[in-house]
């Protein structure tokens, strides 16, 4: 039988909407913030040739500068302010978060609760200043050299003073897309930096779709590699998001409680198990984890002589871990699996569960309390994380190897980003619900208060 919450949720309509007066407050808070970051994707560093740079970015376009790119959405391609995305901060979300599982004092630090996470969340940040340091550096240098065998010059006044306005300028726009992400979790919907990602992400599409019709047009891509191409994003869509619902439900049962009135039934319950507890995190430490030495060669490797050895180590390794390689998807997969576990076992703890359930009286039909739930709730998480796992597997490395065998430049439709984008959209959708099922819930509190009132 529905509970009464699913009766309300399934009777919301937009007629609510017009009356959640917060709601909207929130929303437009939200399309001004990422409006305020595609702004900022068209401001680029100082002493650039932005003119310069477009047709030298055009000679090099299709490497893993491609894929940068769309996750800083277009930003690199005109190195802008906030080339490096936010990124860095993923990478050292990555870093604080594997020491905090291995590191006695980070571990201690983390069973503090709030006062704890906001400590961690420090350290993330002050990583990710690092981070974007030796990046911005990289990329400055890599920019001084860019196009130096062509004879074009990127940098309008190459030296030592522009390197450190690159690095304070790529660095204090990576700092201001992370605060511009927690205002929008806090005071807009969603997440912040995963809708960042995702606008990014987005914004690429025309231009992505476009690459596509003129390969068409110009006899390079035929009809059934779109018709195919089609076909699939819309099943990987559908495909996503029937995992991405997807749950194990565990019987919760709680013991009879005598009343006043007399003996209560027993209560049921279930404990929701999802089959992808980890989300889009995965591919994204994943592929963040790819991208950061990719990111740093290339641009350095413009500096490097090609006869030099480590001219040559630059060439090999961008040239093996480019896009649709094989070592590339290899160590892509490998890096989804381990994280998928990894970021699972951190975000639910079957010991904290079960002692929870047990201060609670709740117990697992024919599981006793205690360690034995606690076992039983990290078998049955082990694997269903199999079965995650080997959903993102799929989901990102399908996409990457049916890129490589038809030639198109279509990164938008790579697992990853499309991941991302059908994630975020569900989840800023659910929780648009939400605010709109409380929204109804106060009216009816109103209305119950007003007839006891008049009575």
């Amino acid at each position: 039988m529905a509970s009464r919450a699913d009766n309300i949720a399934s009777t919301l309509s937009l007629a609510n909407f017009s009356k959640a007066t917060e709601l909207k407050k929130r929303i437009w808070f939200t399309v001004g913030a990422l409006i305020i970051f595609r702004f900022l994707s068209f401001v680029p560093l100082p002493g650039v040739n932005p003119l310069v740079l477009q047709s030298l970015y055009e000679q090099t376009r299709g490497g893993i500068l491609d894929m940068f790119n769309a996750f800083s959405g277009g930003g690199l391609e005109r190195m802008s302010l906030i080339a490096l995305g936010v990124m860095p901060y993923i990478t050292a979300s990555i870093v604080v978060q594997l020491a905090a599982s291995l590191h006695p004092a980070l571990m201690a630090l983390k069973k503090e609760g709030e006062a704890g996470r906001k400590k961690l969340n420090q350290y993330t940040r002050y990583g990710a200043v690092l981070l974007c340091g030796i990046q911005g550096y990289f990329v400055a240098q890599g920019l001084e050299a860019y196009g130096a065998s062509s004879g074009l010059q990127a940098v309008v006044d190459p030296g030592l003073m522009f390197r450190m306005g690159a690095v304070i300028s790529l660095i204090g726009g990576t700092m201001f897309l992370l605060w511009l992400g927690e205002q929008i979790t806090s005071r807009g919907i969603g997440n912040g930096v995963s809708l960042i990602i995702m606008s990014g992400i987005v914004a690429q599409m025309p231009t992505f779709a476009s690459n596509v019709m003129n390969q068409y047009s110009a006899g390079d891509t035929g009809s059934i590699t779109i018709i195919l191409l089609v076909v699939l994003v819309v099943a990987m869509i559908l495909f996503i998001c029937f995992m991405e619902r997807a749950q194990r439900r565990l019987l919760i049962q709680y013991p009879k409680r005598a009343t006043q009135r007399g003996m209560m039934q027993a209560d049921r319950s279930h404990l929701p198990l999802k089959i992808n507890t980890a989300g889009v995190i995965p591919p994204i430490f994943a592929s963040s984890l790819l991208l950061l030495p990719l990111t740093i060669t290339q641009f350095a490797g413009k500096s490097l002589s090609p006869e030099s050895t480590a001219g040559q180590l630059v060439v090999s390794l961008n040239q093996y871990l480019g896009h649709g390689k094989p070592l590339y998807m290899a160590l892509y997969a490998a890096g989804i699996i381990f994280f998928c576990f990894f970021y699972t076992a951190v975000v639910f703890n079957p010991e904290e569960t079960s002692e929870n359930l047990k201060k609670n009286g709740g117990f697992i039909p024919g599981i006793r309390p205690g360690k034995n739930t606690a076992t039983y709730l990290d078998y049955v998480l082990t694997r269903i994380t199999v079965i995650g796992a080997g959903y993102l597997t799929i989901v990102c490395v399908l996409p990457e190897y049916f890129l490589s065998q038809t030639g198109l430049p279509l990164l938008f439709m790579g697992g990853t980003s499309l991941l991302i984008v059908v994630n975020v959209t569900v989840d800023t959708i659910t929780q648009i619900q939400s605010h709109l099922l409380a929204h109804q819930y106060g009216d009816l509190i109103k209305k119950a208060k007003l007839k006891g009132r008049l009575r």
